[in-house]
């Protein structure tokens, strides 16, 4: 099957996955999806001896049907090695009923690494599939963890620039500290006197900017995006999903085709947005639950159809979910709708114009597959305390609002469904707020000490990327205003 893209957005162009791997977001700024979801067609059983990198190549080889197999096996293998801790790359670890999808031993501790560390391949492999000779931008907006595993990824790579904008007061210390420490040729890391939602909006407005996209053409630069707008990331998270029921089914806890929940900690739904996926390909999901936090967006629109900004940004203990406008729902919103760009696109200009949109009915009706709820901080706080009193197991906080929000999901529902956890983040990201959640006598520690004393109190190794973090040099040190970040742009490229 060749599969081909098009946008969410009506334009009627359809292009190959190089292409939309390239060219990140579409030319109308709709986000690329598939024309067609390609379909499992091989039994679970029959995955039970394939490793990580064999499952990722039949999942991904069916959605870029234009990359040659040894291509795309080499780009496989150049992501999922040795840069993971732990040999099964996403593992899955039972804690009392619930199996925990640990997505966090990559290189800069976070789900993100398992997407951002074979997308730099993929994008030089669409360079040479489309014989592109320009110098690809990496343009990247982070609410904390898709900057540094951006620039881990992208870190000396021949022919590209990585540009990552941040929130200045909205990411962790620790999350701040990977990103300004980090060293290569070819890294530019700028905070803005802004929140997410002011980066991810100032970003996907540059890619929409036709004269200054011309402009960096003249002098040899071509954009590209590695955030989850991309669909050269979004396709890899999909392996995950698979790759977790195949251990269940492996372990005998589940028997073929029977049905699991899954659990996503979301902010710009890419997460979640990729187990839809999974289902739509066969994966036997029952229910995809979705948890937030305090800002609770992407719940009420599941709950009620309306989609509203119009309300308090909250800085929260989860940072990276510390979002209000959830680029990938567009990716839904088109599915739901039929695949109708038109009516996606007039969602979108109401929510440019208004801060708001509500789905129609027959929309309403098909968000059947999601249940959706969230943690408060202060719930965030116990469920990390509670698990860890119970149960010896440490989350970050991340976790603790999936896991919370799945408690109130089986009070509600009294649903037994085997369930699988999206564990996101390590909790040696976030060790203010995990180690005052177990124990709250080390509120004058710095965060590295604090880090040694979560380290003590769990009797877990600190992970290595963060050991030397603390004694690192600081590289980037840009603050810009929200609306200067294209005057960045051009004095990085000097164009």
């Amino acid at each position: 099957m060749n599969i081909l893209y098009k946008s969410t957005r009506g334009d009627i162009s359809k292009v190959t996955s190089s292409n939309a791997i390239l060219k990140g977001l579409a030319n109308d700024g709709g986000l690329y999806v598939p024309t067609e979801f390609p379909y499992i067609d091989i039994s679970f059983k029959n995955m039970i001896n394939m490793t990580y990198n064999e499952i990722a190549f039949y999942i991904i080889n069916k959605f870029f049907s234009d990359f040659d197999e040894l291509t795309l096996k080499n780009c496989i293998d150049n992501a999922y090695n040795d840069k993971f801790s732990n040999n099964l790359i996403a593992p899955l670890k039972k804690v009392d009923n619930s199996y925990f999808l640990e997505l966090y031993h990559g290189p800069t501790l976070a789900f993100k690494d398992m997407a951002l560390s074979i997308l730099p391949h993929l994008l030089k492999a669409s360079c040479k599939n489309l014989n592109i000779q320009k110098e690809i931008v990496i343009l990247t907006a982070t609410s904390g963890d898709t900057g540094k595993a951006a620039l881990e990824g992208f870190n000396n790579v021949d022919n590209t620039q990585i540009i990552v904008f941040y929130p200045k007061k909205g990411v962790s210390s620790i999350q701040e500290r990977q990103m300004i420490t980090q060293d290569g040729k070819n890294t530019h890391v700028i905070g803005i006197d802004g929140n997410f939602d002011d980066a991810q909006r100032g970003v996907k407005e540059i890619f929409s900017d036709k004269e200054f996209n011309d402009l960096l053409s003249n002098k040899n630069y071509m954009l590209s995006s590695a955030n989850s707008i991309n669909i050269g990331r979004l396709v890899p998270q999909i392996v995950y999903y698979v790759n977790s029921y195949v251990q269940l089914l492996k372990n005998g806890d589940v028997q073929e085709k029977e049905k699991i929940n899954i659990v996503v900690p979301t902010g710009n739904f890419g997460n979640i947005l990729a187990s839809f996926y999974a289902k739509n390909m066969g994966l036997p999901i029952n229910k995809l639950i979705c948890a937030s936090n305090e800002n609770n967006v992407l719940c009420d629109f599941i709950n009620t159809g309306i989609y509203d900004i119009r309300r308090e940004f909250k800085l929260t203990s989860s940072p990276s979910m510390d979002i209000l406008i959830s680029s990938n729902l567009e990716r839904l919103l088109y599915e739901i709708s039929n695949k109708n760009p038109y009516l996606v696109n007039n969602l979108m200009e109401e929510l440019k114009t208004n801060g708001i949109y509500e789905i129609d009915e027959d929309m309403k009706s098909k968000l059947g597959d999601f249940y959706a709820d969230f943690a408060t901080q202060e719930e965030t706080s116990s469920t990390i305390n509670e698990v860890y009193r119970d149960f010896n197991y440490l989350m970050d906080t991340h976790t603790s609002v999936a896991y919370c929000v799945y408690q109130k999901y089986r009070q509600k529902t009294n649903d037994s469904t085997k369930t699988i956890i999206a564990s996101t983040a390590s909790p040696f990201k976030f060790p203010e707020s995990v180690i005052e959640s177990i124990d709250n006598n080390y509120d004058i520690l710095s965060d590295f000490r604090l880090i040694d004393k979560l380290s003590n109190i769990s009797n877990l190794e600190i992970p290595n990327p963060i050991k030397a973090l603390e004694n690192k040099r600081v590289i980037h040190g840009s603050i810009c205003k929200k609306d200067k970040m294209k005057s960045m742009i051009n004095n990085i490229l000097n164009v």
